[in-house]
């Protein structure tokens, strides 16, 4: 499945010093994964510390929305 970054999720990697390969590596390895409504936060420790992703599941694609750390 393809994903897609927003322009406000492509800040936020930056930002906060993220690659896009570990957002992605957040969501297919999470270590827990909430939904509200549409939407999912996944959540792993990646080392540095906690990321959680915010992202929507599309017919073709996952919309990732925005990503910080906790």
């Amino acid at each position: 499945m393809e994903y897609v970054f927003t322009e406000h999720v492509n800040y936020r990697i930056g930002k906060r010093n993220l690659m896009t390969f570990e957002v992605i590596d957040v969501i297919k390895n999470s270590d827990v994964t909430l939904k509200y409504k549409r939407k999912f936060h996944a959540r792993k420790f990646i080392g540095r510390g906690t990321v959680e992703v915010v992202y929507t599941i599309e017919e073709k694609y996952i919309n990732i929305i925005t990503v910080y750390w906790l």
